[in-house]
């Protein structure tokens, strides 16, 4: 089954326009990637528009992903002359390390720093934990960040706040998924049903264990869809008269993978890109 995601609103033009204009005002950029898909999450134009300047990556939400594939991207990137730092945004884990770098990296006193990366990876929260305050909305749906601003940060960092911006067409199916997996594509653009059972087949490459034990299951089926309506059974995602509620069932399935209640899963890895 093919499947076509495009989303790409008018205000993301706009925002690369920007990132494009703004480049010049710093010193370093912030690319913040998701550690699940770090190759997925990357904005294929953005090595274009930074060109030479110098950034770091951020592996973020890296307490969800397997730590073994943590590694190895971690690996890819220094390989490739990039810095690279792991950050759970919202625990802080990380924080220190990030602006210890980027002092080291920018040798000022005052040093200006510019964050880009797609929907829902986590800017927001990450500028309030080194800002120690509540500097940007935060939310866990993608677009909160509408427009470009300055935040003054502790430790002599200033921070030039972007919004998400995704391209105009993925050109991978694989990639518009895993995006659509970890929440960066809008809910509404792909109905969840389908989004789940392709999940689904994701995770059983990955470790056929893994939706076995989380919802107790005797077996896979031998199809998603299947194995969805296993999961309805055993949650109760019934409806009137004992027909089943798919609809809740791959929400639980898709909330859960997302909320790191089936484990520390890495869903791409740099052999694999």
């Amino acid at each position: 089954m093919n499947i076509n995601i495009n989303w790409y609103p008018g205000h993301m033009k706009k925002t690369t326009e920007s990132i494009k204009s703004n480049l010049k005002l710093v010193d370093i950029v912030y690319e913040l990637l998701d550690a699940r898909i770090p190759y997925s999450s990357q904005n294929p134009s953005i090595n274009s528009i930074l060109g030479k300047k110098k950034r770091i990556i951020i592996l973020n939400k890296s307490d969800l992903a397997d730590p073994e594939i943590n590694n190895k991207w971690k690996n890819y990137y220094n390989n490739n002359g990039i810095n690279c730092v792991f950050l759970n945004s919202l625990s802080g884990k990380g924080i220190d390390e990030l602006v210890n770098l980027t002092k080291k990296t920018i040798d000022k006193n005052i040093v200006k720093v510019m964050i880009v990366g797609i929907p829902n990876v986590g800017k927001s929260t990450l500028i309030n934990r080194i800002a120690n305050r509540k500097s940007t909305k935060t939310g866990n749906k993608p677009g909160i960040t509408k427009s470009i601003q300055w935040i003054n940060a502790n430790d002599g960092i200033y921070l030039l706040d972007t919004p998400g911006v995704l391209w105009p067409k993925f050109e991978e199916e694989n990639v518009g998924l895993n995006l659509a997996f970890v929440g960066s594509i809008k809910d509404e653009i792909l109905d969840t049903v389908t989004l789940s059972l392709k999940l689904i087949d994701k995770l059983n490459a990955i470790n056929e264990t893994l939706i076995i034990k989380r919802y107790n299951l005797d077996s896979n089926s031998a199809d998603p869809y299947g194995t969805l309506e296993k999961i309805a059974i055993k949650r109760g995602c019934l409806l009137k008269g004992s027909n089943i509620d798919l609809e809740k069932a791959a929400n639980i399935i898709v909330d859960d993978f997302r909320k790191g209640l089936l484990g520390k899963i890495s869903l791409e890895s740099p052999q694999e890109v």
